[in-house]
């Protein structure tokens, strides 16, 4: 299995890229190979800070001169910087060489880089992003993370179709349950997006348990979390900031030596990094977003979760499954 990871992506680059896909390849027992895509002259200068301390013939360097900045418009980058890591990446991907690409750069570029490069499966009318986060009975998808400001019920019915085969593909629950963010549990409460959604989800063969508060999000009363991009990324960034905000203040209160086992079990739940990163559902292949602040052990867990997504051969689920809607004319 050959991985793609973008060099270039992270606020530390390539440093903490070649650090995480180092820890990769040496905690890993399979036949993983990662190709660096970047600057080839950056990364083999950053690489002999490790003396080859890797198998060192499953590691290899795909030359991308051009680096994605913050002010490059995401929609521009595929024409203005053909050479970028990013692009270079999901074009070896398009052609077959790579299982899967994953990148810490411009969240923006890699969506419209892989929409346009890898294009949508059939059916699919809008890929989404997919984020996992922590609850009181265990990790819950939340979909959209912020791919789609806007969305209609259709496209949120896909969303969920999509969280169901990631949750069994990649988290082992056998028959996801799938709720929707809303105001209220009532069937009745909600904008018309979400009276609509509710309605479309209900008809679905999916396992909707039905309208999921807020304030219920940590009760783990659902698998796969339903709501438009807007909403999503809002509920993702307070997540991120109150684990950040929880982990600290018991640094604080307790210091680092008084730390418990049980108190370093929780740090472990919330850290976004056991996580890696967050894959972009619903496009034909295999790509994983990461944040742009993450540290080598978020990149090798990323690398673990496309991994998985590749051996369960989880795209070609997304596909049956997009056919069971079609087949019932669920997103007409």
């Amino acid at each position: 299995m050959l991985i793609g990871l973008d060099a270039m992506g992270t606020n530390n680059s390539p440093r903490t890229e070649v650090e995480g896909a180092i820890d990769a390849l040496n905690s890993s027992d399979s036949d993983l190979r990662i190709m660096l895509f970047g600057d080839k002259g950056t990364i083999e200068e950053e690489l002999e800070k490790y003396e080859k301390t890797w198998p060192v013939e499953r590691l290899s360097i795909s030359h991308a001169p051009e680096k994605v900045l913050v002010e490059d418009s995401p929609a521009k980058v595929l024409r203005r910087k053909p050479k970028s890591s990013i692009v270079v990446g999901l074009k070896t991907l398009k052609i077959g060489e790579l299982d899967a690409f994953i990148s810490a750069g411009s969240t923006g570029a890699v969506m419209a880089g892989a929409l346009l490069t890898l294009r949508p499966l059939k059916g699919v009318d809008r890929p989404c992003i997919g984020t996992v986060v922590p609850t009181a009975k265990g990790p819950l998808l939340l979909l959209d993370a912020g791919a789609n400001v806007d969305c209609k019920p259709h496209q949120m019915t896909q969303f969920a179709g999509l969280g169901k085969v990631y949750a069994q593909d990649l988290m082992g629950i056998e028959n996801p349950k799938i709720g929707l963010l809303n105001i209220g549990e009532e069937p009745e409460k909600g904008n018309e997006v979400s009276l609509a959604t509710f309605q479309a989800l209900k008809a679905s063969h999916l396992n909707f348990v039905g309208n999921i508060e807020g304030g219920s999000i940590l009760d783990g009363s659902c698998d796969v979390l339903v709501c438009d991009g807007f909403v999503g990324n809002v509920v993702l960034k307070f997540y991120e900031s109150v684990a950040n905000f929880i982990s600290n203040l018991f640094k604080e209160k307790l210091g680092e030596e008084s730390r418990s086992t049980d108190l370093k079990e929780i740090f472990r739940v919330l850290d976004y990094t056991e996580t890696g990163g967050a894959p972009l559902l619903g496009v034909n292949g295999v790509v994983v977003i990461c944040h742009g602040g993450s540290p080598p052990k978020a990149i090798r867990n990323a690398i673990g979760v496309a991994e998985k997504a590749v051996k369960s051969k989880m795209v070609s689920h997304f596909v049956e499954e997009i056919d069971s809607f079609s087949e019932k004319g669920m997103f007409l």
